[in-house]
Protein backbone atom coordinates (compact mmCIF):
# COMPACT_ATOMS: atom_id res chain seq x y z
CA UNK A 1 0.00 0.00 0.00
CA UNK A 2 1.35 3.44 -0.74
CA UNK A 3 2.17 5.80 1.88
CA UNK A 4 -0.26 9.08 1.87
CA UNK A 5 1.50 12.34 -0.17
CA UNK A 6 1.25 14.42 2.79
CA UNK A 7 0.86 13.89 6.87
CA UNK A 8 -0.17 16.16 9.32
CA UNK A 9 2.81 17.87 10.39
CA UNK A 10 3.62 18.93 6.71
CA UNK A 11 0.96 21.48 7.29
CA UNK A 12 2.18 22.56 10.78
CA UNK A 13 4.30 25.91 10.50
CA UNK A 14 7.30 26.78 12.94
CA UNK A 15 4.70 29.43 14.62
CA UNK A 16 3.62 28.44 17.59
CA UNK A 17 -0.21 29.13 19.03
CA UNK A 18 -0.50 30.96 21.77
CA UNK A 19 -4.21 30.54 23.14
CA UNK A 20 -5.00 29.48 26.61
CA UNK A 21 -4.01 26.01 27.79
CA UNK A 22 -7.06 23.61 27.03
CA UNK A 23 -8.60 26.49 24.48
CA UNK A 24 -10.88 24.42 21.72
CA UNK A 25 -9.01 26.16 18.85
CA UNK A 26 -6.14 23.35 19.17
CA UNK A 27 -8.39 20.71 18.70
CA UNK A 28 -9.50 22.61 15.52
CA UNK A 29 -6.37 23.28 14.40
CA UNK A 30 -5.34 19.32 14.38
CA UNK A 31 -8.19 17.71 12.76
CA UNK A 32 -7.43 21.02 10.18
CA UNK A 33 -3.98 19.78 9.73
CA UNK A 34 -5.68 15.87 9.28
CA UNK A 35 -8.20 16.66 6.88
CA UNK A 36 -5.73 18.40 4.50
CA UNK A 37 -3.64 15.33 4.97
CA UNK A 38 -6.67 13.18 3.60
CA UNK A 39 -7.12 15.71 1.35
CA UNK A 40 -3.74 15.59 -0.38
CA UNK A 41 -3.30 19.07 -1.86
CA UNK A 42 -0.35 20.40 -0.89
CA UNK A 43 0.51 23.27 1.11
CA UNK A 44 1.19 25.60 -1.93
CA UNK A 45 -2.12 25.16 -3.21
CA UNK A 46 -3.97 26.05 0.01
CA UNK A 47 -5.09 29.62 1.48
CA UNK A 48 -6.41 30.28 4.29
CA UNK A 49 -7.95 33.27 5.19
CA UNK A 50 -9.28 34.84 8.69
CA UNK A 51 -10.22 38.16 10.06
CA UNK A 52 -9.51 39.18 13.73
CA UNK A 53 -10.27 36.74 16.55
CA UNK A 54 -8.56 33.70 19.00
CA UNK A 55 -9.58 31.37 15.79
CA UNK A 56 -8.58 33.99 12.94
CA UNK A 57 -4.98 33.10 14.23
CA UNK A 58 -4.98 29.76 12.14
CA UNK A 59 -3.44 31.28 8.97
CA UNK A 60 0.06 31.46 10.65
CA UNK A 61 -0.31 28.29 12.25
CA UNK A 62 -0.01 26.44 9.11
CA UNK A 63 2.14 26.23 6.12
CA UNK A 64 -0.12 26.91 3.37
CA UNK A 65 -0.79 30.85 2.24
CA UNK A 66 -2.21 33.12 4.85
CA UNK A 67 -3.85 36.15 4.74
CA UNK A 68 -4.94 37.22 8.90
CA UNK A 69 -7.41 40.04 7.28
CA UNK A 70 -9.51 42.97 9.22
CA UNK A 71 -12.30 42.42 11.55
CA UNK A 72 -15.66 40.65 9.72
CA UNK A 73 -14.22 40.90 6.55
CA UNK A 74 -12.32 37.40 5.86
CA UNK A 75 -15.52 35.62 3.37
CA UNK A 76 -15.25 39.10 0.69
CA UNK A 77 -11.73 38.60 0.72
CA UNK A 78 -11.58 34.88 0.55
CA UNK A 79 -14.21 35.37 -2.48
CA UNK A 80 -11.79 38.09 -4.32
CA UNK A 81 -8.82 34.67 -3.58
CA UNK A 82 -10.61 32.31 -5.06
CA UNK A 83 -11.88 34.22 -8.32
CA UNK A 84 -8.38 35.19 -8.82
CA UNK A 85 -7.23 31.69 -8.52
CA UNK A 86 -10.15 29.38 -8.95
CA UNK A 87 -6.99 26.66 -8.86
CA UNK A 88 -6.31 27.51 -5.14
CA UNK A 89 -8.47 25.13 -2.10
CA UNK A 90 -9.73 28.51 -0.13
CA UNK A 91 -10.07 27.60 3.74
CA UNK A 92 -12.02 30.64 5.66
CA UNK A 93 -11.29 30.27 9.91
CA UNK A 94 -13.17 32.38 12.19
CA UNK A 95 -14.96 33.19 15.26
CA UNK A 96 -18.74 33.49 15.46
CA UNK A 97 -18.38 37.67 16.46
CA UNK A 98 -16.47 38.20 13.71
CA UNK A 99 -18.92 36.11 11.41
CA UNK A 100 -22.01 36.71 12.56
CA UNK A 101 -21.07 40.65 13.81
CA UNK A 102 -20.30 42.69 12.05
CA UNK A 103 -19.45 39.98 9.03
CA UNK A 104 -22.32 39.22 9.54
CA UNK A 105 -23.77 40.62 6.39
CA UNK A 106 -21.18 39.12 4.06
CA UNK A 107 -22.49 35.61 4.91
CA UNK A 108 -25.42 35.53 2.97
CA UNK A 109 -24.20 37.14 -0.35
CA UNK A 110 -20.92 34.45 0.19
CA UNK A 111 -23.68 31.54 0.06
CA UNK A 112 -25.60 33.29 -2.68
CA UNK A 113 -23.05 33.02 -4.90
CA UNK A 114 -21.79 29.77 -4.03
CA UNK A 115 -17.99 30.33 -4.02
CA UNK A 116 -16.15 27.16 -3.43
CA UNK A 117 -15.35 27.86 -0.42
CA UNK A 118 -14.75 26.24 3.04
CA UNK A 119 -16.10 28.37 6.29
CA UNK A 120 -15.56 27.37 9.68
CA UNK A 121 -16.60 29.00 12.91
CA UNK A 122 -15.46 28.68 15.95
CA UNK A 123 -18.45 29.10 18.15
CA UNK A 124 -17.93 29.91 22.19
CA UNK A 125 -20.41 32.53 22.81
CA UNK A 126 -17.91 35.16 23.54
CA UNK A 127 -15.53 37.91 22.11
CA UNK A 128 -12.41 35.65 23.87
CA UNK A 129 -9.77 38.36 22.64
CA UNK A 130 -10.85 40.99 24.12
CA UNK A 131 -11.83 39.45 27.33
CA UNK A 132 -15.06 37.82 27.49
CA UNK A 133 -18.20 40.38 25.96
CA UNK A 134 -21.03 39.10 24.80
CA UNK A 135 -21.07 37.74 21.30
CA UNK A 136 -24.14 37.54 18.55
CA UNK A 137 -24.51 33.80 19.56
CA UNK A 138 -24.42 34.23 23.42
CA UNK A 139 -27.49 32.77 25.31
CA UNK A 140 -30.19 35.02 26.65
CA UNK A 141 -29.18 36.05 30.31
CA UNK A 142 -25.49 35.31 29.81
CA UNK A 143 -23.51 37.75 32.38
CA UNK A 144 -20.11 38.89 30.59
CA UNK A 145 -18.11 41.94 31.34
CA UNK A 146 -20.91 43.92 28.67
CA UNK A 147 -23.91 42.20 29.85
CA UNK A 148 -23.59 41.99 34.15
CA UNK A 149 -26.91 42.12 34.68
CA UNK A 150 -27.51 38.71 32.45
CA UNK A 151 -28.11 40.00 28.18
CA UNK A 152 -31.18 40.68 26.74
CA UNK A 153 -30.62 39.69 23.41
CA UNK A 154 -31.64 36.72 21.49
CA UNK A 155 -28.58 34.92 20.13
CA UNK A 156 -28.10 34.53 16.51
CA UNK A 157 -28.72 30.93 15.41
CA UNK A 158 -25.65 30.23 12.66
CA UNK A 159 -27.10 27.15 11.28
CA UNK A 160 -30.65 28.29 10.68
CA UNK A 161 -29.10 31.66 9.84
CA UNK A 162 -26.92 29.97 6.66
CA UNK A 163 -29.28 27.01 6.04
CA UNK A 164 -32.01 29.80 5.45
CA UNK A 165 -29.76 31.39 2.83
CA UNK A 166 -29.34 28.25 1.39
CA UNK A 167 -26.41 27.28 2.31
CA UNK A 168 -25.27 23.93 0.27
CA UNK A 169 -23.63 21.85 3.00
CA UNK A 170 -24.22 22.59 6.69
CA UNK A 171 -22.32 20.96 9.44
CA UNK A 172 -21.21 21.18 13.12
CA UNK A 173 -18.61 19.61 15.08
CA UNK A 174 -16.75 19.49 18.75
CA UNK A 175 -12.96 18.98 19.08
CA UNK A 176 -14.63 16.80 22.15
CA UNK A 177 -15.06 14.22 18.95
CA UNK A 178 -11.52 14.47 17.28
CA UNK A 179 -12.67 11.63 14.52
CA UNK A 180 -15.80 13.33 13.91
CA UNK A 181 -15.02 17.10 13.50
CA UNK A 182 -12.18 15.85 11.40
CA UNK A 183 -13.93 13.53 9.20
CA UNK A 184 -16.67 16.56 8.85
CA UNK A 185 -14.21 19.22 8.21
CA UNK A 186 -12.97 16.79 5.58
CA UNK A 187 -15.92 16.73 3.46
CA UNK A 188 -17.02 20.46 3.99
CA UNK A 189 -13.63 21.06 2.05
CA UNK A 190 -14.52 18.09 -0.59
CA UNK A 191 -17.89 19.94 -1.63
CA UNK A 192 -17.87 21.53 -4.19
CA UNK A 193 -19.63 25.03 -3.34
CA UNK A 194 -20.00 27.24 0.03
CA UNK A 195 -19.98 24.99 2.72
CA UNK A 196 -20.31 25.85 6.49
CA UNK A 197 -19.02 24.43 9.61
CA UNK A 198 -19.54 25.53 13.24
CA UNK A 199 -17.52 23.80 15.57
CA UNK A 200 -18.59 24.44 19.42
CA UNK A 201 -15.06 25.08 20.53
CA UNK A 202 -14.47 25.85 23.96
CA UNK A 203 -13.16 28.97 25.41
CA UNK A 204 -11.82 27.69 28.64
CA UNK A 205 -10.86 31.61 30.10
CA UNK A 206 -14.31 33.32 29.63
CA UNK A 207 -16.67 30.31 28.28
CA UNK A 208 -19.27 28.92 30.54
CA UNK A 209 -19.14 25.64 32.64
CA UNK A 210 -21.95 23.86 30.12
CA UNK A 211 -19.60 24.83 27.09
CA UNK A 212 -16.34 23.01 28.19
CA UNK A 213 -15.08 19.76 26.23
CA UNK A 214 -16.33 17.14 28.95
CA UNK A 215 -19.29 18.85 28.89
CA UNK A 216 -19.41 18.74 24.96
CA UNK A 217 -18.52 14.53 25.18
CA UNK A 218 -21.43 13.91 27.71
CA UNK A 219 -24.65 15.77 25.70
CA UNK A 220 -23.61 15.93 22.16
CA UNK A 221 -25.73 13.53 19.88
CA UNK A 222 -24.45 12.86 16.15
CA UNK A 223 -26.79 13.34 13.95
CA UNK A 224 -26.23 9.79 12.01
CA UNK A 225 -27.46 8.27 15.39
CA UNK A 226 -30.93 10.24 15.00
CA UNK A 227 -31.07 8.86 11.33
CA UNK A 228 -31.48 11.71 10.32
CA UNK A 229 -31.30 12.48 6.36
CA UNK A 230 -28.58 15.24 5.39
CA UNK A 231 -30.28 15.17 1.92
CA UNK A 232 -33.62 16.78 3.69
CA UNK A 233 -33.13 20.53 3.73
CA UNK A 234 -36.56 21.32 5.88
CA UNK A 235 -35.80 18.66 8.30
CA UNK A 236 -32.19 19.86 8.64
CA UNK A 237 -34.03 23.28 9.80
CA UNK A 238 -36.24 21.89 12.12
CA UNK A 239 -32.78 20.16 13.83
CA UNK A 240 -31.08 23.51 13.65
CA UNK A 241 -33.42 25.11 15.80
CA UNK A 242 -32.21 23.19 18.50
CA UNK A 243 -28.86 25.36 18.97
CA UNK A 244 -28.27 26.19 22.53
CA UNK A 245 -30.22 23.27 24.23
CA UNK A 246 -29.16 20.69 21.91
CA UNK A 247 -25.40 19.92 20.98
CA UNK A 248 -25.80 17.72 17.43
CA UNK A 249 -23.11 16.74 15.05
CA UNK A 250 -22.82 15.92 11.76
CA UNK A 251 -24.22 17.44 8.39
CA UNK A 252 -27.18 18.55 8.95
CA UNK A 253 -27.42 19.47 5.21
CA UNK A 254 -25.87 18.44 2.42
CA UNK A 255 -27.24 19.82 -1.22
CA UNK A 256 -27.53 15.93 -3.43
CA UNK A 257 -27.48 18.12 -6.57
CA UNK A 258 -24.95 20.63 -6.09
CA UNK A 259 -25.11 23.91 -8.62
CA UNK A 260 -22.49 25.78 -10.16
CA UNK A 261 -20.03 27.74 -8.32
CA UNK A 262 -19.77 31.23 -8.95
CA UNK A 263 -16.09 30.65 -9.98
CA UNK A 264 -17.36 27.79 -12.34
CA UNK A 265 -19.69 30.21 -14.14
CA UNK A 266 -17.37 33.16 -14.29
CA UNK A 267 -14.92 30.83 -16.22
CA UNK A 268 -17.40 29.91 -18.57
CA UNK A 269 -18.39 33.24 -19.42
CA UNK A 270 -14.83 34.08 -19.86
CA UNK A 271 -14.86 31.41 -22.26
CA UNK A 272 -17.68 32.78 -24.36
CA UNK A 273 -16.94 36.01 -24.45
CA UNK A 274 -13.25 35.59 -25.56
CA UNK A 275 -15.09 33.99 -28.29
CA UNK A 276 -15.89 37.47 -29.42
CA UNK A 277 -13.20 39.39 -28.19
CA UNK A 278 -11.64 41.94 -30.21
CA UNK A 279 -8.31 40.97 -31.69
CA UNK A 280 -5.46 43.15 -29.54
CA UNK A 281 -4.24 44.88 -32.27
CA UNK A 282 -7.94 46.55 -33.50
CA UNK A 283 -8.97 47.36 -29.71
CA UNK A 284 -7.57 51.03 -30.27
CA UNK A 285 -9.78 51.03 -33.36
CA UNK A 286 -12.91 51.77 -31.37
CA UNK A 287 -11.57 54.90 -30.21
CA UNK A 288 -9.73 56.34 -33.34
CA UNK A 289 -11.72 58.77 -35.52
CA UNK A 290 -13.18 58.42 -39.16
Amino acid sequence: MNAPAFQAKDFKSDLKPIWCPGCGDFGVLQGLYRALAAIGRPPHEIAFISGIGCSSRIPGYTTAYGFNSVHGRSLPIAQGVKLANPDLLVVVAGGDGDGFSIGGGHVAHAIRRNTDLTYLVMDNQVYGLTKGQLSPTAPRGLQTVTSPLGSLEEPINPLLYVLAYGAGFVAQATPADMPGMTALIEEAIRYPGFSFVNIQSPCVTFGEDDQQLKAHKAKMKTLASLGHDSANQLKAMDLARAYGTELYTGVFYRNPNPPPTYDALIRLRQAEQSKKAVPRNRILDAYLQK
